[in-house]
C-alpha cells in the first residue's frame, strides 16, 4: 500500500519505518526540518528516536500534502494537543477511500474529544482506526516482539491496519471497543504519572502496585460510563499498556512523576524537552472529564492537585490512603 505517516516523533517514525519493513511505500511528515534531513540524508532520527536505524526506503517530508497524496492509509501520530490542527491542513490531501489510523493517545483539552473523534470530525466519510497497546517506539524500531490493537466499528478498516502492520515482530490484534481502547491508552499515562511520583518519594512497590491497581479501577468505571466493554481494560489497550507504561524506564510519563516526586517542580521537568509527555494534558482532560460523567478518579485528581495546584507529592499520596473506606469493588 501507499502510506502516509503525520508526525515524527519517535512513535510515528517508528511504524513509519515499520510499515516500510512490510513493503509498504511510506512517505513521513515531520514539522521541523532538520528530522526530514535526517531520516532523508542519514537514514535516522537522532532528535527523536536515537540510535535507530532507519530503512532507506522512508522518505520524509514537512510538506503535509505530499505525505498523504494518494495514500491508502493515514496514520495520526502528532501530539494530542496539536492533532485537530495536523489534521485540518491535511485534510485537502487525504483520499474519501483512505483508513486513517490513530495513534495518538490523549483527550483534547476543552473539548474533551477522544483523538479518533477528533479525526473523525476534521476528516469526514473516511474509516477511522484506533491503534494502542503496550509499545515503546524504541522497541519497536529495535524490532522486539510487541502485540497491539487496531480498534474501529468498521471491521474492514481493523482488518485493513491489522494487515498493513504485522509482522513477526509486531502482532497487531482487532477490536470495536474504540472508545475502550483510546480510554486505555490515554489514561495509563496518567497512572504513570503517578506510579512515577510514588516512586520518586521512595514509597517502595506496594505503593506501585496499589496505584496500578486502583488506577485501573478508575480508568474502567470512566470507560464503561462512557460506552466501553470493560474486558477491554483487562486486555494489551488497558492493564498491558498500563503496567509497562508504570514501570518501563522508558516511560516519558514515569519520568515525569519521578522526578516531581524527588522534588522538581512541573515547570523544571517540562523544561527543555523534546518529547512530549501526553500524561501532563490528560490529566486535565480527564479530571474534567470525570467530572462530566460523575465519575469519582482520586488518583486523577490527586495527580492535578500535584501538578496544577501546587500540593505537595507527599500530603496527595497521603490524602489517597486516608480516604473513606470502602469496599474494593464497586
Amino acid at each position: 500500500m501507499r502510506c502516509g505517516v503525520l508526525g515524527a516523533g519517535a512513535w510515528g517514525t517508528a511504524l513509519a519505518n515499520l510499515l516500510v519493513d512490510n513493503g509498504h511505500e511510506t512517505v513521513l511528515w515531520a514539522h521541523e526540518p532538520d528530522v526530514v534531513e535526517a531520516i532523508n540524508a542519514g537514514h535516522g532520527n537522532p532528535r527523536f528516536l536515537p540510535g535507530a536505524a532507519l530503512r532507506s526506503e522512508l522518505r520524509a517530508t514537512t510538506d503535509k500534502g505530499a505525505a498523504v497524496s494518494g495514500a491508502e492509509l493515514v496514520v495520526f501520530a502528532a501530539p494530542s494537543h496539536v492533532l485537530r490542527d495536523v489534521a485540518e491542513h491535511a485534510r485537502a490531501g487525504v483520499s474519501k477511500e483512505a483508513t486513517l489510523v490513530v495513534a495518538t493517545k490523549g483527550i483534547e483539552r476543552g473539548r474533551l474529544a477522544l483523538m479518533t473523534d477528533v479525526i473523525a470530525d476534521e476528516l469526514s466519510s473516511r474509516e477511522v482506526v484506533a491503534f494502542s497497546g503496550p509499545s515503546f517506539a524504541a522497541e519497536v524500531a529495535a524490532r522486539q516482539p510487541t502485540a497491539i490493537v487496531a480498534a474501529s466499528l468498521s471491521v474492514a478498516a481493523a482488518e485493513t491496519t491489522q494487515r498493513a502492520f504485522s509482522s513477526p515482530s509486531f502482532r497487531v490484534y482487532t477490536s470495536d471497543d474504540v472508545v475502550g481502547v483510546e480510554l486505555g491508552g490515554a489514561l495509563k499515562n496518567v497512572m504513570a504519572v503517578a506510579t512515577g511520583i510514588s516512586d520518586g518519594l521512595g514509597l517502595g512497590f506496594n505503593a506501585r502496585a496499589a496505584l496500578i491497581t486502583r488506577g485501573l479501577a478508575e480508568m474502567m468505571r470512566l470507560g464503561v460510563k462512557l460506552g466501553a466493554r470493560p474486558q477491554t481494560f483487562a486486555g494489551l489497550a488497558g492493564v498491558g499498556d498500563l503496567v509497562l507504561t508504570c514501570t518501563g524506564a522508558l516511560s516519558r510519563n514515569r519520568t515525569v512523576g519521578l522526578e516531581i516526586g524527588r522534588g522538581a517542580t512541573l515547570a523544571e521537568v517540562l523544561a527543555g524537552r523534546e518529547t512530549v509527555a501526553e500524561g501532563v494534558v490528560t490529566t486535565e482532560s480527564a479530571m474534567e472529564l470525570a467530572e462530566r460523567e460523575g465519575i469519582e478518579m482520586p488518583i486523577v485528581n490527586a495527580v492535578h492537585r500535584i501538578l496544577f495546584e501546587k500540593q505537595p507529592a507527599r500530603w496527595a499520596l497521603v490524602e489517597l490512603m486516608t480516604r473513606e473506606l470502602r469496599q474494593e469493588h464497586d
